[in-house]
């Protein structure tokens, strides 16, 4: 299935959301360090409800150990300074797709990582700054899951 890559979340309440999107789509959610909140705090489990269990959550120290653990083909890396949009491509079991940190999004050293496959934007009205990550999350990956039949699902 998809690998999802919060870099450096901050608000738990999204990454409580995105271990539920793990649950119900089949996608791993990782993590890069250090993130903006403690793992154990109320609000991350009440979003993600009782889906803990039914999800594969990694914590990894940077994003080096992230890469190194993930050995990626593809990765997609999600920012509203993207031409392409997030469903021009063709997904891969095994893809990575990647988001940043609330509020800033994927910092520049970041996006020129050259394991980057390319670099995608979810399309907005003009004017509009960004979207909440478990939401950009979602997107991508329903999209991805979309493009591969929904396998697995009922």
């Amino acid at each position: 299935m998809f690998r999802i890559l919060f870099f450096e979340p901050r608000i738990a309440p999204n990454t409580g959301n995105a271990i539920r999107i793990a649950a119900v789509t089949g996608c791993e959610l990782h993590l890069v360090e250090p993130l903006g909140f403690d793992l154990s705090e109320p609000k991350l489990r009440r979003a993600g409800l009782d889906y803990h269990d039914l999800a594969h959550v990694s914590v990894h120290a940077d994003l080096d150990a992230a890469w190194a653990a993930l050995e990626p083909r593809t990765v997609y890396a999600y920012t509203a300074h993207a031409t392409r949009h997030h469903h021009e491509v063709a997904y891969a079991p095994g893809d990575v797709l990647l988001f940043g940190p609330e509020p800033t999004g994927l910092p520049p050293e970041v996006l020129a990582d050259p394991r980057i496959t390319e670099a995608l934007r979810i399309p907005m009205l003009a004017g509009r700054r960004s979207l909440n990550l478990a939401n950009s999350a979602a997107i991508v990956a329903y999209e991805a899951w979309r493009q591969n039949g929904f396998d697995g699902a009922l």
